[in-house]
């Protein structure tokens, strides 16, 4: 019998807490179904000349089986994700990841498969968001002012960003990584675990641990192919998703204090706000929080506060 290949693809490198999970995710895929499918993990797509904004319909054409990619790219057509896409609301990562792995996550699993050509195995933990920069150490919003700030393709972000005085430029990854030593971004917000596999801290001196966004990404395949696999591996499948996203909330919850154990105090100032500091932060972007709150089910903002 020849068996199924399950590809997974992903835009980052080996070291990445992502990366590590998908190949988590094949390891359980081996021991559930091995005789009847084959996994090839795809790490980077980044090296491949492909964007990391290609993946989804790369899984919708059949190239991958599966792929993980940040939820910014669902939010248009599930909205519930937009959440994930306002400031300063999640506080907690491990109430979040509780979240995502209980009944918020069903619900979002759920408005996936309604309304997108996807189905969700898992939501991973992308990190809580910080800026970089190369010009100046950046305590206060004032600080921002006129830098020029790569962004995810969010509008969400990039109204966050401007409401801190950043001139936002929302790019995919690839394109941000491939023109980091140029002059056209003077600053990038990210996390810790991004800002050093991307090898951005080379670039941005000062960090700034801010805080201000927590990202999530989803692990998905398309509906198609998972309907035209036998049930036992659509089910090996499902259960490998499972035990690769608690995995890889596992790795994210301790990858802040491992990367800036990393970071060289010669090459990088890492900025800790203060109380005061950081709620002068909250302040200039409460407008934004004001202005889409309101659009968004209520109750999504109980699991996350």
């Amino acid at each position: 019998m020849t068996k199924i290949v399950i590809r997974l693809g992903g835009y980052q490198g080996p070291n990445s807490v992502h990366t590590r999970a998908a190949v988590k995710f094949g390891e359980v895929l081996e021991r559930e179904a091995g005789h009847l499918a084959s996994f090839e993990l795809v790490p980077d797509v980044l090296a491949l000349g492909r964007e990391s904004g290609e993946l989804p319909g790369m899984v919708e054409r059949g190239e991958l089986a599966l792929c993980y990619i940040s939820t910014v790219r669902f939010a248009p057509s599930v909205p519930e994700l937009r959440v994930f896409e306002l400031p300063f609301v999640v506080r907690d990562r491990s109430r979040t990841q509780q979240a995502l792995q209980g009944e918020l996550g069903a619900k979002l699993k759920q408005r996936m498969s309604e309304s997108t050509p996807f189905r969700a195995l898992g939501f991973w933990d992308n990190g809580f968001r910080h800026i970089t920069n190369r010009v100046r150490p950046i305590r206060t919003p004032a600080d921002c002012k006129g830098l020029r700030i790569r962004t995810q393709i969010s509008d969400l972000h990039a109204e966050t960003m401007r409401a801190l005085g950043f001139e936002a430029i929302p790019v995919d990854v690839k394109e941000y990584v491939e023109q980091i030593a140029t002059d056209r971004f003077q600053a990038q917000e990210n996390p810790l675990t991004n800002t050093f596999n991307f090898g951005v801290h080379h670039y941005d001196r000062y960090i700034t641990l801010s805080g201000h966004l927590f990202g999530t990404s989803a692990l998905v395949g398309s509906h198609a192919q998972f309907a035209r696999w036998p049930a036992e591996l659509r089910n090996a499948v499902e259960c490998a998703g499972e035990e690769a996203t608690l995995h890889q909330h596992t790795l994210a919850a301790r990858e802040d204090d491992d990367i800036l154990a990393k970071l060289d105090r010669r090459e990088n100032d890492v900025i800790r706000l203060t109380r005061d500091e950081h709620q002068a932060f909250v302040d200039a972007v409460e407008p934004v929080l004001a202005r889409h709150r309101g659009s968004l089910d209520p109750e999504l903002f109980k699991y996350l506060a």
